[in-house]
Order: C-alpha cells, then sequence, then structure tokens
C-alpha cells in the first residue's frame, strides 16, 4: 500500500463533511510583522458583535487561547500556510505559562485580545470578581505587547451581560467580541464533524469560535481553509473584518 498523503487525509475529511477538495488552493509563505494593536471604536458598530458586513467576501476565524502550546503553534503555522490571519483571544494564565506565545501570535500577522484571566463564568461573577477577570488580563497583554489586546471575549458565556460589557468598556475595550459560528471543536466530535458545522454555517461576515489545544481543530483546519478558498472567502483578522 502507497503511502497517504496530507491532501489525500484532508481530501478524506472534506469528503466526509460532504464537500470536494478544490485543485489548487493557494497557499502563503511565512510570518509577517505585525504591530501591536490597540482596541479602537468604531461608532457604527453595537457594543457586542457577532458578526461582520455581510456584503464583503470576509470571515474572521477566532480561538479562544488556552490549552496545550505545542496545538497553539501548529494551528498558527497552518493557518500562516494558507495566507490566513486569525484572531486569538487569551486567557491571561495561559499567557503566564507560555509568555512566548503572545509574540509569535503577532508576529505571524494575527489579532491578539483578552479572554479573561482565568476562563471562568464570568457573568456569574460580582463586578469586582468580573472586573478582576477583565483587567487580570488586559495588565498581562500589556505586559508582554505593550497593549491591551484589540478585543474582549467573555469567558464561558457567547454573549456578555450588560454589566460585563460595561466593565470591558471601562477597561478599554470598545466593544465585546462575540460569534454567530460555533465550531463545537471543544467537544471532540471528530475533525470531520467540525469542519462540515463550521462549512455549513459560514457565510460572508462570519465569526466562527474554535479552541486551541483539541486534535480535532488541528485537522480540520486545513479543511475549513481550503473550503473557504473555494468560495472566495478570505480568513481575516477580526480588525480586519470591522474596518
Amino acid at each position: 500500500m502507497g503511502w497517504v498523503t496530507a491532501t489525500d487525509r484532508r481530501a478524506v475529511l472534506l469528503a466526509t463533511a460532504g464537500l470536494t477538495l478544490a485543485a489548487g488552493c493557494a497557499s502563503s509563505s511565512g510570518a509577517v510583522a505585525h504591530p501591536v494593536r490597540s482596541p479602537s471604536a468604531a461608532p457604527a458598530l453595537p457594543a457586542q458583535l457577532t458578526h461582520g458586513p455581510r456584503d464583503r467576501p470576509r470571515v474572521a476565524l477566532t480561538f479562544h487561547g488556552d490549552g496545550d502550546p505545542a496545538t497553539a503553534r501548529t494551528l498558527l503555522t497552518e493557518a500562516e500556510k494558507y495566507g490566513a490571519r486569525v484572531t486569538v483571544l487569551a486567557v491571561g494564565t495561559w499567557l503566564d505559562a507560555h509568555p512566548d506565545l503572545a509574540r509569535r501570535i503577532l508576529d505571524g500577522g494575527h489579532d491578539l485580545g483578552n479572554h479573561t484571566l482565568r476562563h471562568l463564568d464570568i457573568n456569574a461573577m460580582s463586578e469586582t470578581e468580573a472586573r478582576e477577570e477583565i483587567t487580570g488580563c488586559a495588565e498581562r497583554l500589556k505586559r508582554l505587547t505593550g497593549s491591551i489586546g484589540t478585543w474582549f471575549r467573555p469567558s464561558r458565556t457567547p454573549v456578555a451581560t450588560p454589566l460585563v460589557t460595561r466593565l470591558a468598556q471601562e477597561a478599554g475595550y470598545a466593544h465585546v467580541l462575540s460569534y454567530d459560528v460555533d465550531s463545537l471543536d471543544f467537544t471532540s466530535p471528530g475533525a470531520p464533524v467540525v469542519a462540515r458545522k463550521v462549512l455549513t454555517e459560514i457565510r460572508e461576515g462570519s465569526v466562527v469560535s474554535l479552541h486551541f489545544g483539541y486534535a480535532d481543530t488541528i485537522a480540520a483546519l486545513p479543511v475549513v481553509l481550503e473550503e473557504l478558498d473555494r468560495r472566495g472567502l478570505a480568513a481575516v483578522t477580526t480588525t480586519e473584518l470591522f474596518s
């Protein structure tokens, strides 16, 4: 029996997800330098964002920054091979354990944001506790990069309460970043299921929720990126999506 190539494996995943492999998918070379960005307000947009403009062929793949750092590096490298730029919402304690990843994310041309200090149920917290979760992660981001990060995403919930939204704004985040496509990769349903879930629901302007730390996500990402390329949808940072 002959060797099975990476393309063969992706073709199997695509077929399982009910898709076909497009020939000649473009890829891009290495990482590019990326300036540290600070949050900026977009007055025309609501305080809580779930998707970007529906009239432009762009989507944002957002990753919850936690888990095995090797998986994170693999996913970032895989995205860059396809010319994709992603958004990483980092957990503060994860940055404490792996401070080099903050620069790795930015040097790859990706967005880096705040996903609270300890990844607890922020909507269930008191005002004092919730503020500490937001500012604690913001302080780590600023120490490592010079900026509190471009976006804030609440932990353990897709939607922030009015209290958490206000606290995020007080901390310097003009908008709370939610999503309209949940990959459910954290349930480890298998790479074909993750790819099918994303590709069935994604459309112009979508913000997709994904996670570092899961093998299914690593296997599904090339499938997703190849199909996005076939559809003419560019995977860009959230900053680019809303610009």
